[in-house]
């Protein structure tokens, strides 16, 4: 896993590196178990912005009752159980407009 990593930032300081004529100094280290990735200040402006612009795929947004940030693909919080949004508020209509059925003849 740690490899990953290492290579990973190592691809991405390359990429930005190459738009760079003139390399500067490193500014910073990345320790990834004992392998260290030096980065140029460029690289250390584009691997921050990349860090702050990036969205998980599994975020769906907060929940409308509690706020909490764990939407599951039907949009029910994971925390309080309710079902949010749009869809959440279709599911309230409906259950406060249900009416038990009568029963049925001869039962």
């Amino acid at each position: 896993m740690d490899d990953q990593v290492v290579l990973a930032l190592r691809e991405f300081a390359a990429r930005i590196d190459a738009y760079d004529a003139l390399p500067g100094p490193a500014v910073a280290e990345v320790r990834v178990g004992s392998e260290t990735v030096v980065l140029r200040a460029p690289v250390v402006h584009a691997l921050a912005e990349a860090l702050r612009s990036y969205q998980d795929p599994r975020d769906r947004g907060t929940c409308d009752h509690c706020g909490g940030p764990r939407l599951d693909d039907n949009f029910v919080c994971a925390d309080c159980g309710q079902p949010s949004g749009v869809f959440g508020q279709l599911l309230r209509e409906r259950a406060a407009r249900f009416e038990t059925p009568d029963a049925l003849p001869g039962a």
